[in-house]
């Protein structure tokens, strides 16, 4: 089975994907489009792809795609894992952090530790994928120039910990899915669902759609609102833990509650608790 990520070996996308796949072919992309596409033209049979970070918020990019089009085939969340997130500063072999002028890193990592690399004074340079960055400061051998990584992506290409724990939130962690080519499926050990949904236009319509999901026992760990393919018209996408199997998620959405004028199931899956 091929496991398409976001990224290069080492990269944190890499490290999810190979925790859970271990003995399964990964593939590294160079960009979330590429990934959502690798996976609806079946190069690869699986994708593992970060929706949410402790400290960040959700990866827009992803959360956006899930839903498809009417021109693309359903995906369907199957998985979730988490990963705890320790960035490291990695330079070149001798280099002191003083001597540092800038970091490369993916956006997601960079906001993670804005706040210590301002106390660092250290210039910001965006990249695509965390992996990568630590390639190009080792292909250009610059001394003022650092990567923020996974601590072990630095050995692979020659470069040193320059400093451990770079981050603004001790408790940075990131939420993995996975997904697959398919209308949502629900086993019976299921206890999560994501699903998004619109509202009719009418005071209170959120309010009431989530009041009543709450007494049907929809346990709600994210609520996310985002525009819709309409001008000022917003869907929202939920996260919620609910009671095992088919029949659970049947007594929390069949039949929708009134006030929802849409609604679409994007995956059930066995919830995965929280790292400490």
């Amino acid at each position: 089975m091929r496991i398409g990520y976001q990224g290069e070996p080492h990269s944190y996308s890499y490290r999810a994907t190979v925790e859970l796949f271990p003995d399964e072919e990964s593939i590294g992309l160079a960009t979330f489009v590429a990934c959502f596409a690798a996976l609806e033209s079946k190069e690869v049979d699986r994708l593992v792809v970060p929706v949410e970070n402790s400290t960040t918020g959700s990866v827009l990019p992803v959360l956006d795609r899930l839903p498809g089009n009417e021109e693309r085939q359903p995906i369907s969340i199957i998985a979730e894992h988490l990963v705890e997130v320790r960035h490291a500063l990695l330079g070149l072999p001798g280099t002191s952090v003083e001597e540092l002028v800038a970091v490369k890193s993916h956006p997601q990592a960079l906001a993670q530790a804005e706040e210590r690399l301002l106390e660092l004074g250290l210039e910001e340079i965006p990249r695509p994928d965390t992996a990568g960055a630590v390639r190009e400061v080792a292909s250009e051998n610059d001394p003022t120039m650092a990567a923020l990584a996974p601590p072990e992506a630095g050995p692979p290409h020659g470069l040193d910990i320059l400093l451990r724990d770079v981050l603004d939130r001790d408790h940075n962690t990131t939420r993995f899915v996975v997904l697959t080519v398919g209308v949502p499926q629900v086993d019976p050990e299921d206890d999560k669902t994501t699903m998004l949904f619109t509202t009719e236009h009418s005071p209170g319509a959120l309010a009431l759609a989530l009041t009543e999901l709450g007494l049907r026992g929809a346990n709600l760990t994210r609520i996310e609102s985002r525009p819709s393919n309409e001008a000022w018209s917003y869907r929202f996408f939920v996260d919620f833990e609910h009671r095992p199997g088919p029949e659970g998620l049947s007594r929390v959405i069949d039949s929708p509650p009134a006030t929802l004028a849409h609604l679409q199931v994007l995956g059930s899956y066995r919830s995965v608790r929280h790292i400490p």
